[in-house]
C-alpha cells in the first residue's frame, strides 16, 4: 500500500484493514485446505462414490423404461399373433387343406420373436 492509498480517515482505515485480515484469513484457510491431502482424498473418494450412486440410479431408471417397452411390445405382438392365428383358423376351417400358411407362419415367427425379446429383456 503506498503513502498516497492510504485513506486520511481512521475508521476507513480500520475498515479496510479488517477487510485484508479477513482476506488474508479465507486465503489461509483455503491453502491449508490444499495442503491437506487425507481430507482432499477422502473428498474424491466422496465424490466418485456419489457418482457411482447417480449413475447406478439412471440405469435402473434406464431398465424400468426398456423393460416396460418391452413389455408394451410384447402384447402388441401377442394381440397381432392372436389376431392371425384366427384368420388363420377361419381360412383352415373353411379350406382344410390350408393348414400350413405362410399366415400361420408368419404368426408363428411373430410369437417366437416375442418371447426371444421378453428372455432377453428379462435376464439383461
Amino acid at each position: 500500500m503506498s503513502t498516497s492509498d492510504t485513506p486520511a480517515d481512521p475508521e476507513r482505515l480500520r475498515t479496510e484493514i479488517e477487510q485484508t485480515r479477513a482476506d488474508l484469513g479465507e486465503t489461509v484457510e483455503a491453502l491449508a485446505a490444499k495442503t491437506d491431502v487425507k481430507a482432499r482424498a477422502k473428498q474424491a473418494a466422496s465424490d466418485a462414490k456419489e457418482r457411482a450412486k447417480d449413475a447406478a440410479a439412471d440405469a435402473k431408471d434406464q431398465v424400468k423404461v426398456a423393460a416396460v417397452q418391452a413389455k408394451d411390445q410384447a402384447k402388441v405382438a401377442a394381440v397381432q399373433a392372436k389376431e392371425q392365428v384366427k384368420v388363420t383358423a377361419t381360412e383352415v376351417r373353411e379350406d382344410p387343406r390350408r393348414a400350413v400358411s405362410p399366415a400361420l407362419i408368419l404368426a408363428a415367427a411373430v410369437a417366437l420373436v416375442t418371447v426371444i425379446v421378453v428372455v432377453r429383456r428379462r435376464r439383461a
